[in-house]
């Protein structure tokens, strides 16, 4: 037993290189059994679906039928006829006419790049016969050929150089031409307001204005010099090849389909083996816009959230936002691994093999480089030019190789850049869809638990799109409202006709329970909300002017902030200087902060400088500065003393301004006219107002809250007397049989 051991560990000795070289060959099975296995795996399950349809959909039931249907609704980005539509689209924004600073880059850059291709073919040849030199040992011919390539490198770096810089200018240039439609779309008509507010559709406004706009512009104009260069590459390399030799007898068509067959080989393996890059880049780019809103999120409430000590949970779901943005980018990555290593081996290695023979073949078979019956030097000369013709041909394959390479390599930037134009085409369709009043929000799809909860008020519901059947027509004076509903985004019906009249001179107060519609009534005065029924009859907006419970800080001087949203340029148009603007701030008693910030040209961040009611007294400020002739008060002065509040509206009053309030002051109804008053049930009521009646009913009501909450007490306090004598007692009996 032994000796039979010995025998077969003898048969089975490996040396070092062969060891080396079945490790290598388990190696690349075991690769290629991974990269071929999920091909094999669709291609089966493709014709597994085609040949029993039935069985199929018998089999995965109803839980295939929901992920089908969300797959229609949203398909991934690829280089498919959408992609090539979207980009045309956005090709007019690129080339707004045919005479640009945008087409003049663009041929100057594909000058600069046939340029290039030139250089590289006259390079190509140098170099033979810079070895041809070399081989006819013919020094002074060496060195004058290299000093000639030395020259020549001057140009050729300066080409490559501005290649590069005409690259980011276009980019740049793009990208400038992008980010003007954009911000002129984005801020018409007021899209910056109702794409959030009222449409659903763009998560992440911020991110597609900034972020994809740039990501976009530089991928189509590195596309662009990608694809331009290499193929007049390949069309100039193997013109030159073919013409050479032809020119010493050699038959290039075998070489040619050779060539040919490769390359389609390459490209059906890398096409079936590439993952969908157009998704997965749009999916990166989704995240990374969640992330920063996440951050600005918490800067925009950091102080609630230190009151709150919340910072635990906000951190929690900053790390969970930034965990699925960091694998998205680990699956990006790891798809790109394979396929990166897959494609160098087909075009690095494959390709080069394949280049030996398609130079060697021509050389060798070509009659105008045969030996024959030549003499010694006539033979070395003739392996000179062989030489010469080899090093020619080699450098113009590799450069033609190389072009091929990028080609097939931008398959991967433009299903990247599918994802990008999808999300840049998605942007600017819904900007000019909502600039056109078509808002589109996310369903939400009740239960029949919900259903059948909320029956008795399905009525105050509207399921699909709203449709804007009312009109706004401006007129110079007076409000009126004729049977104009209030309808949230969403389609909840909060009041279902509202009719009322304010002229010139009346001040209106608006009252009602939280969620009743005061504050939607100002959207739609405003214009922040359409009229979907009736007619509006308003002024123009300049006319009138809001005032929101916390005014909104700009970034700029003091003066920038009596005068938003006027300019400086804009204050002197109207007739204003610094002193009048002095006035104003002695009307709200805010002149103080004047002398206290270090005057008008003092630049602070004012949202975090003022306190919550000077902020509010900024905001009337504003009013007075405007001087409109109706104001729209939202709670504008709930922070703001009761006395100072009194002189504020005595002083508005006077101006002739009009005021239009929401507010749950008692003190402030001495100056209004008349009251609408909103139930919180879709019912309303507009009257005269009769403040005296009013602040009665409003003290009797209050002393009515304060006597009957005592009576729970009492009642208690009854029962537990009748226990303790053990007596009985009418209201006792009343209270058990209630």
């Amino acid at each position: 037993m032994t000796h039979m051991l010995h025998a077969a560990a003898r048969r089975v000795q490996w040396s070092r290189a062969s060891a080396a070289k079945r490790a290598a060959c388990l190696l690349a099975a075991a690769y290629g059994l991974r990269i071929l296995y999920p091909i094999i795996r669709r291609r089966a399950k493709r014709a597994g679906c085609k040949g029993g349809p039935q069985d199929a959909g018998r089999a995965e039931g109803g839980r295939e039928a929901p992920r089908r249907a969300g797959s229609r609704g949203r398909a991934s980005p690829a280089a498919d006829a959408e992609f090539f539509k979207q980009l045309l689209e956005l090709r007019k924004l690129f080339f707004p006419k045919l005479v640009s600073a945008e087409l003049g880059l663009l041929c100057l850059h594909s000058v600069a790049l046939v340029s290039r291709t030139f250089l590289s073919i006259y390079v190509a040849a140098l170099d033979g016969k810079i070895v041809k030199s070399i081989v006819e040992k013919k020094p002074r011919s060496f060195v004058f050929k290299l000093i000639k390539w030395l020259m020549i490198a001057i140009p050729a770096t300066f080409v490559n150089s501005t290649i590069r810089y005409l690259e980011c200018k276009l980019a740049l240039a793009f990208r400038t031409r992008l980010v003007d439609h954009a911000y002129e779309t984005y801020f018409a008509n007021q899209t910056y307001y109702r794409v959030i507010s009222m449409d659903g559709r763009l998560a992440n406004p911020d991110q597609s204005l900034t972020e994809d706009i740039m990501m976009f512009s530089q991928s189509v104009a590195h596309l662009y010099s990608n694809l331009t260069k290499p193929i007049l590459d390949v069309v100039l390399t193997s013109y030159t090849l073919i013409r050479t030799a032809r020119s010493r007898g050699a038959n290039p068509i075998g070489p040619t389909v050779l060539a040919g067959l490769v390359v389609y080989a390459t490209a059906r393996v890398l096409k079936a083996c590439s993952p969908k890059f157009g998704k997965l880049v749009a999916e990166e780019a989704h995240k990374k816009g969640y992330l920063r809103f996440m951050h600005s999120r918490i800067i925009a409430n950091v102080e609630e959230i230190a009151f709150y000590r919340g910072h635990k949970v906000e951190m929690k779901q900053l790390q969970k936002s930034y965990k699925a943005l960091a694998d998205q980018m680990n699956l990006i990555l790891s798809k790109r691994l394979w396929y990166i290593m897959i494609e160098q081996f087909l075009m690095k290695y494959v390709w080069s093999s394949c280049g030996m023979i398609m130079v060697a073949v021509p050389i060798i078979t070509a009659t105008g480089f045969a030996d024959g019956e030549l003499e010694d030097g006539q033979k070395q000369a003739m392996v000179s030019e062989r030489t010469e013709a080899f090093t020619t041909s080699r450098n113009l394959l590799i450069s033609g190789a190389d072009a091929i390479e990028r080609i097939m390599s931008s398959y991967k930037e433009v299903t990247e850049l599918a994802g990008y134009t999808a999300r840049v085409y998605n942007m600017f369709s819904v900007f000019d869809e909502v600039k056109r009043g078509i808002y589109k929000r996310t369903a939400v799809i009740q239960g029949s638990e919900n259903n059948s909860k909320n029956e008795d008020k399905a009525e105050l519901h509207i399921n699909g799109p709203l449709e804007i059947k009312g009109k706004v027509i401006d007129v110079d004076h007076g409000i009126i409202c004729e049977n104009v509903p209030i309808i949230t985004p969403n389609g909840d019906v909060v009041v279902s006709g509202l009719n009322f009249k304010v002229q010139e001179g009346m001040h209106l107060l608006i009252t009602g329970p939280n969620g009743c519609g005061k504050s939607s009534l100002f959207r739609i005065l405003s214009g922040l909300w359409p009229v979907y029924e009736g007619v509006l009859y308003k002024p123009p907006p300049q006319h009138m002017f809001y005032i929101p419970q916390r005014p909104y800080m700009s970034i700029g001087t003091l003066r920038d902030q009596v005068i938003y949203p006027d300019s400086v340029d804009d204050m002197h148009e109207k007739g204003y200087q610094d002193q009048d603007l002095e006035c104003i701030l002695h009307m709200v008693h805010l002149y103080h902060i004047v002398q206290r910030e270090g005057g008008w040209d003092a630049i602070m961040d004012w949202k975090d400088v003022l306190s919550g009611g000077e902020k509010q007294r900024m905001g009337m400020a504003r009013m007075f500065y405007h001087k409109p002739k109706y104001a729209l008060l939202d709670e504008c002065t709930s922070a703001v003393s009761i006395d100072v509040e009194g002189k504020i509206f005595q002083a508005a009053e006077a101006a002739g301004i009009s005021l239009l309030s929401i507010t749950h002051r008692p003190s402030l109804w001495k100056y209004h006219t008349h009251l609408l008053q909103f139930d919180g049930q879709g019912g309303w009521r507009f009257e005269q107002l009769d403040t005296t009646i009013r602040l009665s009913l409003s003290e009797e009501k209050q002393r009515l809250e304060s006597q009957l909450a005592g009576i729970p007490k009492m009642q208690q306090r009854l029962n537990e007397l009748c226990k303790i004598l053990g007596e009985d007692s009418a209201l006792k009996t009343m209270g058990k049989e209630e």
